[in-house]
């Protein structure tokens, strides 16, 4: 069955962190007729969202006229620490968290999942100049800078910037198999890395 893959907009996000998955995403559906994912990009509002370094980004929907999502990416970048102060973003990540099949974090997107409540004594990943921010969001988390990316029940947290595209990787062939997933690394010539 084709799954709803809704990424997080906001201002300041990392290009990387949601661009990436967004590719792994888009593409795997592509070579496979598009018939396993739908993939787009949720804002507060569809007005157009300013990333890391000026590259201007238009969210798809807003939080609104949002389709149901079966996998919801929180990318991470500075922005995060606007957004962990921005209850009706954290209110939405909340209540798409809670219908989800599974809830992705990409670097410092784990702050978000962490003021949650969501990493509480679990094992997570984040970017590596992140961790020691995680430590005060979520004392009782346990983390993983070792690791590539980790999951935590339905949660996967992955590490800085790039760790996002492994992790996406990761899921797709958790859905649909190693043989999906190699023919879009593949054709994207990427050479995935393990957790």
């Amino acid at each position: 069955m084709k799954q709803n893959v809704g990424i997080l907009l906001f201002d300041d996000v990392e290009v990387l962190d949601f661009a990436g998955p967004f590719e792994v995403f888009s593409v795997t559906s592509q070579l496979q007729d598009h018939t396993l994912f739908d993939v787009f990009t949720v804002g507060k509002t569809t007005a157009p969202v300013r990333a890391i370094n000026g590259l201007s980004v238009n969210p798809t929907y807003d939080f609104a006229h949002c389709p149901p999502i079966d996998i919801l990416i929180v990318p991470g970048g500075d922005g995060t620490k606007a957004v962990i102060q921005d209850n009706e973003i954290l209110t939405w990540v909340q209540q798409i968290h809670e219908k989800t099949s599974w809830t992705l974090s990409v670097c410092s997107g784990s702050r978000i999942l962490g003021v949650l409540g969501l990493l509480d004594f679990q094992l997570y990943c984040t970017h590596h100049e992140v961790y020691d921010s995680m430590k005060a969001i979520t004392p009782s988390g346990k983390p993983q800078p070792e690791k590539r990316y980790v999951q935590a029940g339905k949660i996967f947290t992955s590490g800085g910037i790039s760790a996002g595209i492994d992790l996406s990787f990761h899921l797709v062939e958790k859905l649909h198999g190693e043989a999906i997933a190699r023919s879009t690394a593949t054709y994207m010539e990427y050479r995935r890395e393990s957790a």
